[in-house]
């Protein structure tokens, strides 16, 4: 019975995922035509592509971390890892960033829900860590701190940056934003 369970969970993960990226691709097809749709669907305080963002899509040719620092880039950039089954990476990098500003009361109950989503073994978002970076990464949840998940975050960082990034370069999401407002 658990095995079927499992089995429906993981088919019903694959079809909720396979939609959100049709949804996102959607979305982004339409803010290339139309500058009125708010990006990602957050709120429309700068949804609008202004014109001294135009290049915005060549910068984030220019390094990883310029992409990820851009709201537009980072958007276009979980789409795509969307589209690819592997957004649990942004996803565990963003939770990270979060993580590192949380107020110190916090910091038990957000390392916890972090690492039961993304780390332990049966994780249903689970990242692709060694099993020394998931020891250590445990230890360090002993004594919760903001630098916690440092080595976790700086390996699917570094993932995303040497694997995802070159293929999200070469890939016809990003290259028709590039033709489209470059």
């Amino acid at each position: 019975m658990h095995f079927l369970w499992k089995t429906y969970f993981y088919s019903f993960n694959v079809l909720f995922i396979f939609y959100r990226a049709k949804e996102l691709r959607a979305l982004f097809g339409s803010l290339l035509q139309k500058s009125d749709h708010s990006s990602c669907g957050q709120s429309k305080k700068n949804d609008k592509l202004r014109l001294n963002e135009v290049n915005e899509p060549l910068k984030w040719r220019e390094s990883f971390e310029k992409l990820l620092s851009s709201q537009n880039g980072l958007c276009l950039f979980r789409a795509f890892l969307v589209s690819e089954f592997s957004e649990e990476n942004i996803a565990f990098y963003l939770a990270c960033e979060d993580y590192r500003t949380s107020k110190p009361s916090k910091l038990a109950s957000k390392a916890k829900k972090i690492y039961e989503e993304f780390i332990c073994s049966d994780a249903p978002r689970e990242v692709n860590l060694d099993h020394a970076t998931k020891e250590i990464t445990m230890e360090n949840m002993q004594r919760p701190s903001p630098s916690c998940f440092n080595l976790a975050q700086a390996k699917i960082y570094t993932l995303m940056e040497k694997d995802c990034y070159p293929r999200f370069l070469k890939s016809s999401m990003y290259l028709d934003m590039t033709r489209r407002t470059g």
